[in-house]
């Protein structure tokens, strides 16, 4: 049995191990652990930014919601006192009218 030595793919192969292992050492060393530190507390802060401002923007949209509830109900209020009055303008002139039909047919 003959074994064929593909020199391309073993070096590939050494070339793989070797980075992946220079990759483990550095990725393990103490200034790495470092920047990973320093990138998570940012990330962290970077979290309790966006909760803030997400609270506040939940906050004014509430303001924002409450406020538009309260133009809808003195609009509405507004709009029933407007009908009392036409209904009652209605009434009115309908009662005289009554009254001239009845004093005509006298």
């Amino acid at each position: 049995m003959k074994i064929k030595f593909n020199g391309k793919k073993t070096g590939i192969f050494a070339a793989g191990v070797l980075f992946g292992t220079a990759g483990i050492k550095l990725l393990s060393s103490k200034d790495a652990k470092k920047v990973y530190t320093n990138c998570t507390a940012a990330v962290l802060r970077m979290r309790d930014f966006i909760m803030k401002t997400a609270a506040d923007v939940q906050d004014n949209c509430e303001d924002i919601y409450a406020g538009a509830v309260q133009i809808n109900e003195e609009r509405k209020a507004s709009e029933a006192e407007y009908e009392d009055e036409s209904e009652a303008e209605e009434e009115a002139s309908f009662g005289s009218c009554a009254n001239e039909d009845a004093e005509a047919q006298s």
